[in-house]
């Protein structure tokens, strides 16, 4: 590759292939980066949608064989947008093809796959990342911050919900993530994979979990209506947790939680304070110092859109929010300089199997009924 470019290709056109290309189109624009991307490739197996996704978002070319376009000689870094079941083959080819790879998650469909994803990068040491965007909101890693400079003192307590309502309705057809065969799971994959690699991120690893999960609508009818199929994938998981540090953990995951679209919520509650953030608030972050004078105590609402806050130095003057599209800018920027500089760039697959194996922990626990133990590293 020329010192100054980064030819990227991109497998799967829906909506985190779309949110990828918009921030690979941007990203260059904000951030001062030693290469730049470049849109080379774009791959999926349904011809119309990827015309259209070449077209509208400028990918120089296409291709309708992943395996083809993982082997170019003008691709330097593969982007994995596709169903999860195609996470492990698509980038263990890419890794030794010398490609560097980031891929959404969850990582794998199991602890298993997620494992020989990351042997195949270590192998071909290339440069790995798993798209845990929210790390990216600059909120959440001012949080990270203050966690880490002892503002809340130890941590008691980790809650975390993620509530979406889009399967309420049953009439809503099947679709790949009602399929475990596909995804691997339903919304403990696709949801609490956020929330476990967050937990990870501000608290530290996972010791034990005890989980229950639910299908509430086990048939839904096909796309072409004109049969039925049925709900492998869980439609929700929740799940209790003890912290290797001693903290407690909840977890709750749903796509019936009616009346909520996209709703992200986390409470640290610990000795010297406490952080609260909510994504429908992404641009603010809740404080509680009992450092504070006892008459002016109480949780202070902090606007995180100052240059001295993670990653705004690059945007808007204070007070003008970002939105949920620049976690993604800010990844792919992290994951260009790390290439470029021949560095490592965190979360990693290493992170992508951490977070499987606590996922495939609550999955076994669910079945079994009990609290189960969390694989070391």
């Amino acid at each position: 590759m020329k010192t100054n470019e980064i030819n990227v290709g991109i497998v799967g056109t829906q909506f985190m292939g779309r949110a990828h290309s918009n921030a690979y189109l941007d990203v260059s624009h904000f951030f001062d980066l030693p290469a730049e991307p470049v849109l080379r490739a774009a791959c999926d197996n349904d011809p119309v949608s990827l015309d259209a996704f070449a077209r509208r978002f400028g990918w120089q070319d296409k291709e309708a064989d992943w395996a083809r376009m993982v082997s170019r000689d003008d691709v330097d870094l593969v982007d994995i947008c596709t169903p999860n079941s195609l996470h492990l083959p698509v980038a263990v080819a890419a890794a030794r093809a010398g490609k560097h790879v980031i891929c959404e998650k969850p990582l794998a469909m199991d602890a298993d796959e997620a494992r020989r994803m990351l042997d195949a990068a270590r192998e071909a040491d290339v440069r790995h990342m798993v798209a845990f965007n929210y790390r990216r909101v600059p909120a959440l890693a001012l949080a990270r911050q203050l966690v880490e400079q002892g503002k809340i003192g130890r941590i008691f307590h980790f809650n975390a919900v993620y509530y979406q309502d889009w399967l309420v309705d049953p009439a809503f057809p099947m679709v790949w993530r009602h399929d475990k065969k596909i995804g691997g799971s339903g919304a403990h994959g696709d949801m609490n994979a956020h929330i476990v690699d967050l937990a990870r991120f501000l608290v530290g690893e996972v010791e034990a979990v005890c989980g229950a999960q639910e299908v509430f609508i086990r048939e839904r009818k096909t796309r072409d209506g004109k049969g039925v199929g049925t709900v492998t994938a869980d439609d929700a998981t929740q799940f209790l947790a003890r912290f290797r540090d001693g903290a407690m953990g909840v977890f709750c995951a749903t796509r019936f939680a009616t009346g909520r679209k996209n709703f992200l919520r986390l409470e640290l509650f610990g000795s010297e304070g406490s952080l609260v953030f909510n994504l429908e608030r992404l641009n603010e972050l809740e404080y509680y110092s009992r450092g504070d004078e006892e008459t002016e105590q109480g949780f202070r609402s902090i606007l995180v859109t100052e240059s001295v806050h993670p990653y705004l130095k690059a945007w808007w003057p204070p007070g003008h929010i970002i939105g949920w599209e620049h976690t993604f800018i800010h990844e792919i920027g992290d994951l260009l300089l790390a290439i470029a500089n021949h560095e490592d760039v965190k979360p990693d697959f290493y992170d992508g199997l951490r977070c499987q194996q606590v996922m495939d922990a609550v999955g076994q626990s669910a079945e079994q009924g009990r609290w189960v133990a969390v694989p070391g590293e």
